[in-house]
């Protein structure tokens, strides 16, 4: 099982949606309910073949779930476990990964059932709306890892052409869709010239361009070269490179990073340093190394499925690599991008305080560390 472990089931008082959720409420589940899905995840873990005794007993642990641990756009926090760096910088990590229906990355994190979230740097400003400290410590890319995919015959080439169309979007009140809704008013196009369509992801959004339920969809891989693969659609909208995110965003989109509470960052913070060491490490190994490589470091099961083959796999990922970044460092700019987007997509009801939605200093020194320039 790689290490990798399943999760508790959802308290109903979230909203989840794919890469966000927004807080129904202002409660946070009981400690009771923090303490039992920490129990099911040791519980997972040694039935894994983990074990509480051993040479891993002598490191803290450190609980991680990441919001789809299996997609490209996620890796890194599974590279670095396939690498040994979580343990050789001092750490014993227990990696888990949220399911649809269950709980969300961000929300298990925040509710104190884990440790720390793989999941986007967007969440740390939708709680801070929520009254809630959440803190990014390292960003591990620039680029939303998406492609809108439009089906062939759509004529779709840019936002401005899905005027009385249907787009689809991971699920309403997602990240996919503030994008969505975001790319549209940058091409001068209200909610209501076009719709958005819940349309999920993997083979749901494949059958959505397939029968002609949407014109186009929001999505990542291994998912985009699926649709590619069968002819069924292609790419209209880069949002998984540089240049891509440059060109229909305006700059960089930080994306997948490490959320914590600020308040179990100031407590824990030697060993907030040693998993972002681990991570810091892990994006520098990424830059320095081919897409075969990283696919080799990765559980097969992640590499080889029902939606990718190995040799897809690793051709859509040497495709998209760039979308990481080398250094952990937050990008210049990059979160106020996330607020224009959040705003412009009505997710903004106060000020923001941008400053303490995130830290470079645990990357700064993890750098420092290994002689990585900045």
């Amino acid at each position: 099982m790689s290490g990798v472990i399943k999760k508790a089931a959802r308290p109903q008082r979230w909203t989840h949606t794919k890469e966000r959720r927004v807080v129904r409420s202002g409660r946070m589940p009981t400690r009771a309910l923090a303490g039992a899905a920490v129990a099911v995840l040791a519980a997972g873990i040694t039935a894994c073949g983990g074990s509480a005794s051993g040479s891993s007993s002598a490191l803290p642990t450190v609980t991680m779930m990441v919001g789809g641990i299996d997609k490209q756009i996620y890796l890194p926090y599974q590279l670095a476990q396939g690498l040994g760096y979580y343990k050789k910088y001092g750490v014993n990590m227990q990696l888990s990964t949220e399911q649809t229906g269950g709980v969300g990355a961000e929300t298990a994190m925040a509710s104190g059932q884990v440790d720390m979230a793989g999941a986007w740097y967007v969440h740390t400003i939708d709680f801070q709306l929520a009254g809630k400290n959440v803190i990014d410590v390292a960003q591990l890319s620039g680029a939303p890892g998406e492609r809108v995919m439009c089906a062939n015959g759509s004529g779709v080439k840019s936002p401005a052409d899905w005027k009385g169309k249907s787009i689809g979007v991971t699920d309403i009140g997602s990240g996919t869709d503030d994008l969505v809704l975001y790319l549209a008013a940058r091409y001068h196009l209200t909610s209501k010239q076009f719709s958005r369509v819940a349309v999920g992801a993997g083979p749901t959004v494949i059958a959505a361009l397939q029968h002609h339920r949407v014109a186009c969809a929001m999505t990542t891989q291994p998912t985009v070269n699926a649709i590619e693969k069968q002819h069924i659609g292609y790419s209209a909208i880069d949002l998984a490179t540089a240049a891509g995110v440059n060109q229909w965003l305006g700059g960089f989109q930080p994306t997948a990073g490490v959320l914590a509470q600020a308040s179990w960052v100031s407590s824990h913070k030697d060993i907030v340093q040693k998993v972002v060491d681990a991570l810091a490490a892990t994006m520098h190994w990424i830059s320095t190394h081919s897409a075969a490589q990283i696919a080799a470091k990765m559980p097969p099961a992640y590499v080889s499925n029902g939606l990718t083959t190995q040799a897809d796999y690793i051709s859509a990922l040497a495709k998209d690599k760039a979308q990481f970044l080398p250094n952990g460092m937050m990008p210049a700019n990059g979160p106020q991008t996330v607020l224009a987007v959040e705003k412009l997509a009505g997710k903004v009801s106060h000020p923001v305080n941008l400053a303490t939605t995130y830290t470079n200093s645990f990357v700064i020194t993890a750098n420092k560390l290994e002689g990585f320039s900045k």
